[in-house]
């Protein structure tokens, strides 16, 4: 049976399209061809976490983060599915969390648990929500404020007391110092604000930029393999011994060259040597008297009875005018 040029087409289109599908799962860290156990876990909330974020445990890539719904219209919730791509055991009791950071990307880790139950297809993990930087740096910091603020109303007392025993303008200078401590104080909380604060904007403008390099891991892994494989073709072409060959060619002409415009070897004598253009003139002009002698007295060179008695004129000795060249005129 004949296959029609549309059947083919359509065929061949079919397969392009699958072709795509398969290479665009690939690229994104699915094996559609695997059978995959799918996991869950609700997070409260999942900053910078998107799909085909990495699963690990211990250390290990062992899934990916296949999709992301709400919990509830309300969003007091989000449901993270996870698609395992190894064979391992996870523990019932172990819980997910989020790993954010602004340096790098985002992950999800999975804290194992000593449970000798595990975890089964469609089943879903426990959450804890982690600190973030700024929180663990605001932690941190808090109790340093605390002292400081402590410190400050210590010491603001003491000015009060010690107010007495001092002139007017100490006391100023006190006051002022006491402000200016009050306003550094300030300002550190300020920055230290984890929804308006400069650290926290500057901390997710680097997350912004990070996030952007891993969209474009792909294209710069191609430019990379591209550039590889142009200096592999250039070192192939093994340019050292053209260009040696190329060198070695024009050295052996400009030596020529310099032979014949010093008169040396048969080119150059053609070249410097007048007497050739003057025997090459004296031999043309006496071929041209030749031929017009030849032309005017035919039966002095050829004695054939048809042209009648010898011509016994005398020979041409310089040739006639050109007629062609210069015509006479009427």
């Amino acid at each position: 049976m004949k296959v029609s040029n549309e059947t083919k087409v359509g065929i061949l289109a079919a397969f392009a399209i699958t072709l795509l599908i398969l290479g665009f799962n690939f690229l994104k860290g699915r094996n559609l061809m695997a059978k995959k156990d799918t996991i869950y876990a609700v997070f409260p909330k999942v900053d910078g976490l998107s799909t085909s974020d990495a699963v690990r445990m211990s250390g290990l890539q062992i899934g990916n983060v296949s999709e992301m719904e709400e919990g509830d219209q309300d969003l007091t919730s989000v449901v993270v599915g996870f698609h395992l791509i190894r064979d391992i055991n996870i523990p019932d009791d172990s819980y997910a969390v989020i790993s954010a950071n602004p340096l790098g990307a985002t992950s999800v880790n999975i804290v194992k648990g000593k449970s000798k139950s595990f975890i089964e297809n469609g089943d879903t993990l426990q959450t804890i929500v982690a600190a973030g930087m700024i929180d663990d740096l605001k932690q941190t910091l808090s109790p340093v404020i605390d002292n400081v603020s402590g410190t400050l109303t210590s010491v603001d007392s003491l000015v009060e007391q010690l107010g007495l025993l001092m002139d007017p303008a100490t006391r100023q200078h006190l006051q002022t110092t006491m402000a200016n401590l009050d306003a550094a104080t300030r300002q550190l909380t300020e920055l230290l604000d984890t929804k308006k604060g400069p650290l926290a904007s500057t901390l997710q403008h680097v997350s912004s930029i990070t996030g952007n390099l891993r969209q474009q891991n792909d294209s710069i892994n191609r430019v990379i393999s591209n550039a590889g494989v142009l200096t592999e073709k250039l070192a192939a072409l093994e340019l050292d011994k053209t260009l040696s060959k190329v060198q070695a060619t024009l050295d052996n002409l400009n030596t020529t060259l310099n032979q014949i415009n010093s008169g040396q070897g048969t080119a150059g004598k053609l070249v410097s040597d007048p007497k050739l253009y003057q025997n090459l003139n004296a031999t043309a002009n006496s071929l041209n008297i030749l031929l017009q002698d030849l032309r005017l007295h035919p039966k002095r060179y050829i004695n054939v009875s048809v042209f009648g008695r010898k011509d016994k004129t005398g020979p041409l000795m310089q040739p006639l005018p050109d007629s062609a060249n210069n015509p006479r005129t009427p």
